[in-house]
């Protein structure tokens, strides 16, 4: 690896099982892996790379960032609105049979097109040392699977697992922030907070930003709140929610870490592998996710000025984690562990491990020592309580707040 920021190589010692766990000829596997070790991956500390800590957070992240607004995820026209207030509208001392406190909290907020309202739903473990850390979950699923009075508990959200480990358990409907469609950008917090006065900028914000933007909002919340430590907060996402919670965390520092479960193309996943979903795929079938220069690059995935390797390497020197499943080749396991891999020398400059191999390991079998964590789980494309408990072990580590 050329720590003095030459173009890395998309490179993995081991193709390990993804020959039969992703159904894949092994020759053909093996022949594609080649063709995608020959192409080159933009340097993750820049040009001219940063050498130290200092020059990566003043120049190279805000540089790098700005190209992940201007080219993927767009620019927001607000952060936190000055219209801003919260309201809690239940509280149960006794939830969960007297394990936590559950809290519904309604965010509010207005602009030059409205309101907009999204509802936090909280657990907070009475037995934990207060305030507690934990986890807000980006929902991308119907409201069944956080459904805050527990008669249908989902394995999406285990919130009992969670506030059992003594974490808070937070969560939001993406939908309440953004409604998940291509509607044009009229509706959602694009409708309260898009200036109605000229036509929308190519690089303007998509659905993907905007939910992100969401999760910024419940940290907000999080910090007028004595029970929860809001300085020991992860924000997690799956698929979609998964890219949310990645640019969420390279957008507002003050998540403590960051975590990916499936979220592949334009998420977690090398674009320039072109293994599985690809850019044209995403922009053709969600074409309101990303801003609108996203659509220069279909089928031209290696003219990208970034790669997600460098989105990971935003989040340093906090730590991150990315998972992957054995069956879920449209989200690119092997892509997802690469931009780990290729993330690793900015936490370096940091003084800190990242995933600490290049070799990806077997499923079920986690890498979570360093500051880069993975696991590629056995099964589908979903979020699972195996997916939660790997998740709240790496907390525990950084957190130090295990039982």
């Amino acid at each position: 690896m050329d720590s003095q920021g030459s173009p890395w190589k998309i490179r993995s010692r081991k193709t390990f099982q993804l020959h039969s766990i992703l159904k894949i000829h092994p020759a053909l596997y093996l022949a594609t892996a080649l063709a995608a070790s020959a192409q080159d991956l933009p340097s993750v500390l820049g040009t001219p790379p940063a050498a130290t800590p200092a020059e990566w957070m003043s120049k190279q992240r805000p540089a790098t960032l700005e190209l992940f607004k201007g080219n993927i995820y767009g620019r927001n026209p607000v952060g936190r609105p000055e219209a801003l207030s919260f309201k809690v509208t239940d509280e149960d001392r006794d939830a969960m049979g007297g394990a936590a406190t559950r809290k519904l909290v309604d965010v509010r907020y207005s602009g030059p097109g409205g309101e907009g309202k999204m509802e936090i739903i909280l657990f907070i473990p009475n037995k934990a040392e207060k305030p507690a850390p934990g986890f807000l979950l980006i929902c991308n699923r119907p409201p069944e699977n956080i459904d805050p009075s527990r008669v249908v508990k989902s394995p999406f959200w285990p919130a009992e697992e969670i506030v059992a480990r003594g974490y808070v358990a937070a969560v939001f409907n993406y939908t309440d922030i953004d409604p998940d469609q291509d509607d044009g950008f009229k509706n959602g917090v694009h409708g309260v907070f898009d200036p109605k006065d000229k036509e929308r900028a190519p690089d303007a914000w998509g659905s993907i930003a905007a939910w992100a933007w969401g999760a910024s909002r419940a940290m907000d919340y999080f910090e007028t709140d004595d029970a929860i430590d809001h300085t020991k907060m992860a924000v997690v996402g799956h698929s979609r929610g998964g890219k949310a919670s990645l640019w969420a965390g390279a957008t507002d520092e003050r998540f403590a870490m960051v975590i990916s479960n499936n979220s592949g193309c334009s998420g977690a996943a090398l674009s320039r592998r072109k293994q599985g979903e690809r850019v044209a795929d995403i922009n053709k079938n969600f074409p309101h996710w990303f801003n609108e220069n996203y659509k220069n690059f279909n089928g031209k995935e290696e003219t990208l000025p970034i790669d997600q390797h460098q989105l990971i390497a935003l989040i340093a020197p906090r730590p991150v984690y990315i998972a992957s499943a054995s069956e879920d080749a449209w989200a690119d396991p092997e892509g997802e562990f690469l931009s780990g891999v290729h993330a690793a020398p900015v936490y370096k400059l940091f003084g800190l491990t990242g995933l600490g191999t290049e070799e990806m390991p077997e499923a079920d079998n986690p890498i979570a020592t360093g500051h880069i964590g993975y696991h590629i789980r056995t099964g589908k494309h979903d979020l699972t309580l195996y997916d939660w408990e790997r998740f709240m072990d790496f907390a525990d580590l950084h957190f130090n707040s295990g039982n």
